[in-house]
């Protein structure tokens, strides 16, 4: 895997991750977006099937995680600028996205906003906008998970003080999602240890702008998406997945009923990987 320090027109660098860069031309571009603590290192338990699949990961870390500049005030709708600078300082002119929870919605940002060069998307366990008319946004949420983001509506200040008083709350993995993290996808593990070492700042910006207007709507989107969700999810309840696939006219629902927020990337990560590599040959 290749990573470079891209610096943007603004002075600000972003932190590029490229597993694919010596064979490009024989592999699909897809770019992962991270969750939320994460840093955007591409997701290791996938790297197999994304060599079967002919998939080059291409990630970042966002704003104020990891190798890159803190960019506060930032939307989701960010992700879209981000992308574009990236995939052209890499010569990628078409690709597909993918994001997990906090990235779900960056991911999503991307397919509106970028519909010339996207050529599929697939957000996984991602929240709707804060906005969402008819959904009631916190309902399934554990009281944790709800009182974070609660504290975000608030503001930044108030953000600050709650992670300040609280700690991880394990009941916001289902026992599926904990046998997932002790087994492949351990590796979440090293990404959110690393995204949490020079403080909240990333993770307190990515909740801002969760509950914050986004940019632009989902239903922009004009390349195939397919929103993917456990059913048991506790972190970003289904409702959300729902909403957003009734939202977007080009988009499928794909629900695992017995899965949470962690273990339904064991359920269907891969198959969506090959559902993208199949829009992009017959696009």
């Amino acid at each position: 895997m290749t990573e470079i320090d891209l610096e943007l027109s603004d002075g600000r660098s972003l932190h590029v991750y490229d597993t694919g860069a010596n064979d490009a031309e024989d592999r699909l571009a897809v770019f992962w977006h991270h969750g939320s603590p994460n840093i955007g290192a591409p997701p290791e338990p996938l790297f197999a099937a994304a060599d079967r699949l002919g998939i080059r990961w291409v990630s970042y870390d966002r704003p104020g995680y990891g190798g890159s500049s803190p960019y506060p005030g930032r939307d989701v709708a960010s992700a879209s600028t981000h992308v574009r600078s990236i995939a052209d300082a890499l010569g990628i002119d078409r690709f597909a996205v993918m994001g997990h929870s906090g990235g779900g919605s960056h991911a999503v940002a991307c397919g509106a906003l970028l519909p010339e060069r996207v050529l599929g998307v697939v957000s996984v366990a991602g929240m709707a906008p804060f906005s969402a008319e008819g959904l009631d946004w916190f309902a399934g949420m554990t009281p944790s998970g709800a009182a974070e983001l609660h504290a975000a509506v608030e503001g930044r200040a108030a953000l600050e003080d709650y992670l300040e008083s609280t700690e991880f709350d394990p009941e916001m993995f289902t026992p599926e999602d904990h046998a997932a993290l002790e087994g492949e996808w351990s590796w979440f593990i090293s990404v959110v240890n690393l995204a949490m070492e020079n403080g909240p700042g990333g993770f307190i910006d990515d909740d801002l702008a969760g509950v914050g207007p986004w940019g632009f709507d989902p239903a922009d989107i004009v390349a195939p998406a397919i929103f993917l969700h456990g059913g048991r999810d506790r972190v970003v309840p289904s409702s959300h997945g729902e909403w957003l696939a009734r939202r977007c006219p080009s988009a499928e629902l794909w629900l695992y009923p017995g899965d949470g927020h962690i273990s339904v990337l064991t359920s269907g990560a891969v198959a969506a990987m090959g559902w993208l590599r199949e829009r992009a040959e017959a696009g």
